[in-house]
């Protein structure tokens, strides 16, 4: 029986490993609220407990956790997941779904392993690079089997749509991006950024994670920092790096000059608060910390990643790209371009906020609409 007749919501669940914070836990959040808004019925599933969530879901979103999170190779690790299929299958035999999307590789092959012959619609995603990815040689061939099978592949970019095209084949491929966020939720922790100093700041938000680059940033700022006096460095995030990236900055005698405040649950204040962003990660997704710096009308120095920057950054318009990618004099380079030259920067600032308009919600959303549309219509 078809929608129409049933006469029933389009239902949608969204398969996630946690709400705990990540760009793919938020973009779960906002999806499922943007469609509850819509009058779907909508149900997120998650792994792991709702203790420790970051984002808060839609008071029209249902919430259901399997209690499958938790770590394990071998037979074991095996064993776990076929338990975590036979969790999910029971869910989405009870909520019956006309679309189950799968956020991110794993929580993508054990939807289609549990959607098997049940009627729904399967759209698997991929919020990384995969090249960047750390899988095991079983999660590889896992989707080298399901991808194929799913009704839709939604990658965030035309980088990673090749290259699952490439590694992937049979995969049915569709680029849709995450929505900017603007203008930016506030919540704890609420950091102060300091301001009316006369200083001018570079700023860098993410996890403190080598794929992030920081230490290579740390590099570049201590070269010019006798240059730019008047400049400081702020990275804000948290995450395992923070000691290492400490020691790098007390090694340079520039802990008066760079800050890791931490993380912060008001990062649009300190977008507000800054000069300039510098994006300097070795793989980048799509990057929501760039969509929202250019967002809140800051110009932006980023690495040329194999994809993400390239396809949000125009170059010379809102900002710049350094190429190659992890070249720490390029970087340098570019960075003491813009941030000694205060017209350019402020030209492309005003530029970067058309990044409202080009990742607007609306826009996302209606891909997403078309995308449903076309995968309810093809018949798979």
């Amino acid at each position: 029986m078809s929608q129409a007749e049933s006469g029933r919501a389009l239902r949608v669940l969204l398969f996630i490993h946690s709400l705990h914070g990540g760009g793919a836990e938020r973009v779960a959040a906002d999806l499922s609220a943007h469609w509850a808004q819509m009058g779907r019925e909508v149900m997120v599933v998650t792994q792991a407990s709702a203790d420790g969530d970051v984002y808060a879901l839609h008071p029209n979103v249902r919430r259901e956790v399997l209690h499958t999170a938790g770590e394990g190779g071998g037979l074991r690790g095996i064993w776990s997941n076929v338990q975590r299929v036979r969790a999910l299958r029971r869910v989405i035999k009870a909520f019956r779904p006309d679309i189950v999307l799968g956020m991110m590789t794993t929580a993508s092959v054990l939807s289609v392993l549990a959607s098997s012959g049940l009627g729904c619609r399967v759209i698997a995603t991929e919020h990384t690079h995969p090249p960047s990815q750390t899988l095991s040689g079983l999660w590889l061939r896992l989707r080298r089997l399901t991808y194929p099978r799913a009704a839709r592949v939604v990658a965030l970019t035309r980088g990673t749509a090749e290259w699952i095209e490439q590694h992937v084949p049979g995969s049915r491929l569709a680029v849709i991006p995450n929505p900017v966020h603007w203008p930016l939720p506030r919540a704890e922790p609420l950091l102060t950024p300091v301001s009316g100093d006369g200083r001018k700041r570079l700023l860098a938000v993410g996890r403190l994670h080598a794929d992030k680059g920081f230490d290579l940033l740390i590099q570049a700022f201590a070269t010019l920092a006798p240059s730019h006096p008047d400049w400081d460095l702020v990275i804000l995030g948290e995450g395992d790096e923070r000691a290492a990236l400490e020691a790098q900055v007390g090694k340079a005698g520039l802990a008066s000059r760079i800050s890791m405040p931490g993380r912060a649950g008001n990062v649009g204040d300190w977008y507000d608060s800054a000069d300039l962003y510098v994006l300097t990660s070795r793989f980048e997704g799509l990057s929501n910390t760039l969509l929202e710096s250019m967002a809140s009308g800051l110009a932006a120095v980023s690495f040329d990643c194999d994809t993400g920057p390239r396809e949000i950054v125009r170059e010379g318009i809102d900002g710049v790209l350094v190429r190659p990618n992890g070249d720490v004099p390029a970087l340098c380079k570019a960075l003491a371009d813009v941030m000694g030259n205060d017209a350019a920067r402020q030209r492309m600032a005003q530029a970067a906020t058309d990044v409202r308009d080009r990742f607007s919600a609306t826009r996302v959303l209606q891909q997403w609409q078309e995308l449903f549309d076309g995968v309810r219509g093809s018949g798979r």
